[in-house]
């Protein structure tokens, strides 16, 4: 007994506590809050009780269930009141410094200052603790709740009942549902014949003969109206086919259905029906629903009038098909109306069991059957579809495919359950499965209508289904189907209400909550900072700078700064707007300097020289630089490189850190002013005089020359085998540095040759002091023709060979 006693000593400690903590807050509270908590704690203290006794109804958990999520979603937006006076308060609390310790004292206008702020804080404070109190309480209530309800329908999905083989049931289930339909019938036979209701026929005989007139109206002339619409319709153009049949086919489904809904209004202010018959009513519209839909898909899917089938069928079972469809939504219903006649007349389990059994038999027949139907198109697919009907069917047919094999697996497993007395197992597994294969056809019907839809807006036609649109809405409707598909496999809207509020609440780092709506919010603001940057950076380029005085590098400079700054401005005005605190992001930068040093240093490198590229401006777009071997004009200049398009048209992306740390040579910094530089020899028998006069000549006549300074003529030495001057002039503009330099040799060319002066070219005599020497020896006609050809082989002494240059030779040092 001492460790329960111990257990019972520490839970009351708790709850004391507890209540010191919580009775002080609620004095604080206003009389309106008071009283709203108040209500809150019984409906807290109800919720405990009736987890704790685990006795009521599923139903009636989810009522409690959804009680308690309004009272979390009130303390949830509770949470966050008061937030900005309580930062002020904090911040003024801060700004007098932390308070005295033990026998310290200090000046008493600061000490009331600070006990009044304080005060204030805690008042201020209190409603946000009590509110994170009662939300917590109420979270784990609703997950209490959420629990019970999983293990129960766990416990009856995995509930064994009787075997609907055993004969024995048989006629249970027939004696039930008789009783149904004879209690249905003497219901509605009671108030046929009531006086009541042929009274209450008589007193709306108009409103039910116009309603059962728009009714058989609807019904007998809907399809025919339709097509009549569609017609009409089909006259704007036959773009627009795809589009307009989709519209006609869903008349064909709107029609009938409001006709249907007709006639149950009709037969619910006629009276006619009982207590069973009006529950029942009530379903008929889904019921036609449903119907109307399952016909209406397999004639989207499988009719020779559609063009590009969705799902292949081969030929001749186009109606088998669809008639097997028709059958899957008549079987739905069916289950359905035994659903619902077991909640009226509670109808014993094996009653239960012996009339579902052949639902779900013949629900798994009919996916056999479908199976069978897809697997002998898909070898027929097989010999004769080419590689891009392949490609084509790899997409969602593939997605139809598996969940086509996973029911033909289901329709042997259902039935085998239910005959083992597992009918709730198997009614879970077939009959999601046949509204999992109806959602997955809706989806394929509607995204071929959207783009349809698309390529008739924007005139691409069928090409639209191939464009990113189409993808891109694929993904959208696959998202849209998730929650669809988790309601038809059994989860409740409860759970998805909790997944959403969670995806609402966010997450929290340090003191910041993330939630998807602070997200938005920094999407929206940074969107629109960023377009407006945008904006004012194409104005400047295209309409202000260019009325500047400003070269094009400093317009490039200034729209590129100004780009940065907004960019940074915009950022910073998001996370303002999303309520992120800016002081929590220091922790992540702090973090992130670490990687920076190791791994981001090239990158951050490159950042700041650009910077300062654009500050300091050494070079601009449109400059003829040099750098690392490259030459070449720069072209755009961003925040971590540099574009130079090379002289043979190909692009070079050079680091930003580079420019800043090498050597660069800018041929147009400031002015594209530049000298030119033409090198020329001519022979030593040749009058320099005569050609300082040609060459300076030639340079002033040349367009791109500058006559002030003047060019001049350099005499610059007697070379190994010419006279070598040179020609230096300034140009206009040095980009045109080439074809300047061409034209000039080009005309020099033509003037020497006019006037008989020679451009000497490489040169060497070789002069034999003692040619006896090698006449002696024999070899004196061999040794010079191989000397003449090739000095190789002679070796003679130094002192025999007198190497003399002939002055018929005079070029660059190139030539040499």
């Amino acid at each position: 007994m001492t460790p329960i006693i111990t257990a019972l000593r520490a839970l009351l400690l708790g709850l004391a506590l507890m209540a010191s903590l919580v009775m002080p807050a609620m004095a604080q509270l206003s009389e309106e809050s008071r009283a709203a908590y108040q209500k809150w704690l019984k409906t807290a203290e109800r919720a405990e009780e009736v987890i704790d006794a685990n006795r009521a109804s599923s139903a009636a958990m989810e009522a409690l269930r959804l009680e308690l999520t309004s009272y979390r979603q009130e303390f949830l937006e509770a949470r966050t009141d008061n937030g900005d006076r309580i930062r002020t308060l904090e911040s003024q609390l801060e700004a007098l410094g932390p308070a005295p310790g033990d026998g310290e004292t200090e000046p008493e206008d600061i000490a009331q200052l600070r006990a009044s702020l304080q005060s204030q804080l805690n008042e201020l404070k209190v409603p946000r603790i009590v509110s994170e109190e009662a939300y917590n309480r109420a979270n784990g209530l609703i997950a209490e709740i959420d629990k019970i309800i999983r293990e129960r329908r766990t416990r009856t999905l995995l509930e064994r009942g009787p075997s609907p083989l055993n004969p024995e049931h048989w006629g249970e289930a027939w004696r039930a549902l008789a009783r149904s339909g004879t209690a249905l019938w003497n219901e509605t036979a009671y108030k046929i014949g009531s006086a009541t209701t042929r009274e209450r026929i008589q007193n709306s005989l108009p409103a039910l003969l116009f309603l059962l007139t728009i009714s058989l109206l609807l019904l007998l002339r809907g399809r025919p109206w339709a097509h009549r619409a569609g017609e009409y319709l089909r006259s704007f153009g036959s773009s627009g086919r795809g589009v307009w049949t989709f519209v006609v086919s869903l008349l064909e489904v709107i029609l009938p259905f409001v006709g249907i809904i007709c006639l149950v209004a009709a037969v619910n202010l006629s009276g006619v029906l009982g207590i069973r018959g009006s529950i029942l009513l009530d379903y008929v519209p889904g019921w036609a629903l449903l119907i109307l839909s399952f016909h209406w898909l397999g004639n989207q899917l499988f009719s020779s009038r559609i063009e590009n089938e969705l799902v292949p069928v081969q030929e001749g079972r186009l109606n088998e098909t669809r008639l097997m469809v028709d059958i899957l939504a008549l079987i739905l219903v069916a289950q359905d109306v035994l659903r619902q006649l077991e909640v009226i007349d509670n109808l014993p389990p094996e009653a239960h069991s012996a009339l579902s059994f052949p639902l779900i038999l013949a629900a798994a027949l009919v996916l056999l059957r479908l199976h069978r139907i897809g697997v002998k198109q898909r070898q027929k697919q097989a010999e004769t579809d080419t590689e891009e009907d392949g490609a084509l069917t790899a997409g969602a047919n593939r997605v139809i495919s598996i969940v086509r094999r996973g029911s033909y697996l289901l329709g042997f497993i259902a039935p085998v359950l239910a005959a083992f007395g597992y009918v709730n197992a198997a009614e879970a597994l077939i009959f999601p499965a046949v509204s999992t294969l109806a959602l997955l056809a809706a989806l394929l019907v509607v995204h071929r209508f959207l783009d349809d839809l698309y390529g008739w807006l924007s005139g691409q036609g069928q090409d639209a289904r191939e464009s990113l649109v189409s993808v891109m809405l694929g993904f959208a409707l696959a998202a849209v189907s998730l929650p669809l598909l988790a309601l038809i496999w059994g989860a409740r809207v409860a759970d998805l209400t909790e997944l959403w509020s969670k995806f609402l609440a966010g997450f929290s780092v340090g003191d910041v909550q993330i939630s998807p709506t602070a997200f938005l919010t920094f999407a929206i603001v940074f969107g629109a900072g960023y377009t407006v940057t945008r904006l004012v950076q194409g104005s400047l380029r295209n309409s202000l700078l260019p009325k500047t005085r400003i070269d094009a590098g400093g317009q490039n400079a200034i729209t590129a700064g100004l780009g940065y700054v907004g960019i940074f401005l915009a950022a910073l005005a998001a996370i303002t707007s999303a309520g992120i605190d800016l002081t929590a992001l220091g922790y992540v930068a702090g973090a992130l300097s670490v990687g920076i040093g190791f791994g981001l240093q090239n990158i951050v490198s490159n950042f700041v020289s650009g910077i300062i590229l654009l500050i300091e401006r050494p070079i601009s777009k449109g400059d003829w630089i040099e750098v690392g071997g490259l030459m070449g004009y720069v072209r755009d200049i961003s925040v971590r490189s540099t574009r130079i398009e090379t002289f043979d048209r190909s692009d070079v992306i050079v680091p930003n850190s580079d420019l800043i740390s090498g050597t660069v040579t800018n041929f147009t910094r400031g002015n594209t002013v530049g000298r030119v530089i033409v090198p020329v020899g001519v022979a030593y028998d040749t009058d320099p005089r005569k050609v300082e006069a040609i060459l300076s000549e030639i340079a002033r006549a040349h367009p791109m020359v500058l006559l002030n300074p003047a060019p001049s003529v350099v005499f610059q030495g007697f070379g190994a085998d010419s006279l070598n001057f040179e020609i230096r002039a300034i140009l206009r503009d040095v980009n045109w540095v080439l074809s300047v330099k061409s034209d000039m040799n080009y005309e020099i060319a033509k003037r020497f040759q006019e006037e008989g002066i020679e451009i000497p070219y490489a040169q060497r005599d070789i002069w034999i002091r003692n040619p006896e020497a090698l006449a002696a020896s024999g070899v004196a006609g061999a040794g010079a023709r191989a000397m003449t050809t090739s000095p190789a082989p002679l070796k003679p002494d130094a002192e025999d060979l007198n190497l003399t240059d002939d002055a018929d030779e005079g070029d660059s040092d190139v030539d040499k």
